[in-house]
């Protein structure tokens, strides 16, 4: 073969080859988005059934709730503990065998409060800390544990509004944030880490159902409830993308404060009373706990609020505003 017949036929080879290409190219895009669709197709379906198999568990638990976790052994740190619910939390966490540390700035109230726990044979131990101040945090976190050892569980009550206070006027703005917002943050970078080095917690925030529809003149706290719920989404997302949901468990708490006002029933003014009744903080910290033993996530006080105001959120907005006149309170939840 003469060396211009070998040229000739190697440019035909090498032209054979994009002309091979370009002749498949169409049909192997096809396959590949095909199997793209069928991927995409198996991921929607693997969804579905979980949302299924979601919704039905959601439904079982209903009518049986998941067992109880045993408290005995924690040790809890109530934060808010001299009055209200938090002293209920305290109380009764004790009573289940929780070392309980009673942490509060009203350190008189808070002694008091320690005194009857001890005094009833169970464990506890009062701790002065103002939650605005980090400095103030660490040592008292510091205490706690030299005291008890880490800490395990901690419940969040400050910054919940009281229902004479939310007819008063507002707090200054900073101070509202500092203590109802800033101070989960400087808990939770004292606390968290140590929680997921011992791949052991729990991590219980209260909040107003403020933080659900906001509260007419009181603009600081309703936005400092709202921003409770949204730190409560990023560190249950945290601790879902870090794998540590099974062992450290994250709950939110509403409450709605007029319901837990069995000594404020001349202060509050219901348009109609009847649709909401009156919780007891002893029966609303018992509810709480219950809830918390069981790892709920969200935890309504009373019960059908929570599901009442995400059943409002799809109605229009008008909608929702005509319900509020309904059911018109004293601050016009």
């Amino acid at each position: 073969m003469s060396r211009r017949e070998m040229l000739v036929r190697h440019e035909s080879q090498a032209s054979y080859i994009p002309n091979w290409l370009e002749c498949h190219r169409k049909p192997v895009t096809m396959i590949l988005r095909l199997y793209a669709s069928l991927i995409l197709l198996w991921d929607f379906s693997v969804i579905l059934l979980y949302f299924a198999m979601q919704l039905l568990r959601s439904v079982y638990q209903i009518v049986r709730p998941p067992k109880r976790k045993p408290v005995a052994g924690e040790i809890v740190a109530v934060f808010g503990a001299s009055r209200g619910v938090g002293r209920d939390l305290a109380l009764q966490m004790a009573e289940l065998g929780a070392k309980v540390a009673c942490v509060d700035i009203n350190s008189s109230e808070n002694d008091v409060l320690v005194k009857s726990i001890n005094g009833s044979g169970y464990i506890a131990h009062a701790f002065e800390c103002d939650l605005t101040n980090k400095n103030d945090i660490i040592r008292t976190v510091n205490a706690i544990e030299k005291q008890f050892g880490h800490i395990t569980m901690f419940l969040h009550c400050c910054g919940v509004p009281s229902p004479r206070s939310l007819i008063t006027e507002p707090p200054p703005i900073q101070a509202t944030l500092n203590l109802s917002v800033v101070s989960h943050f400087w808990l939770l970078e004292a606390i968290l880490p140590k929680m997921k080095r011992n791949n052991h917690g729990h991590i219980v925030f209260l909040t107003s159902v403020a933080g659900l529809s906001g509260v007419k003149h009181q603009t600081p706290l309703s936005v400092a409830q709202f921003a409770v719920q949204g730190l409560f989404e990023s560190v249950l997302d945290e601790l879902r993308i870090e794998k540590f949901l099974r062992t450290i468990n994250i709950s939110l708490v509403h409450l709605y404060p007029f319901v837990v006002a069995d000594n404020c029933r001349n202060d509050i003014r219901m348009r109609i009373p009847s649709a909401f009744g009156i919780i007891r903080s002893q029966d609303a910290a018992h509810k709480i706990i219950d809830g918390v033993r069981r790892n709920q996530l969200e935890i309504s006080i009373p019960k059908y609020c929570l599901p009442m105001c995400h059943v409002l959120k799809l109605l229009p907005r008008r909608a929702t505003l005509l319900l509020r006149n309904l059911f018109d309170t004293g601050v016009d939840f």
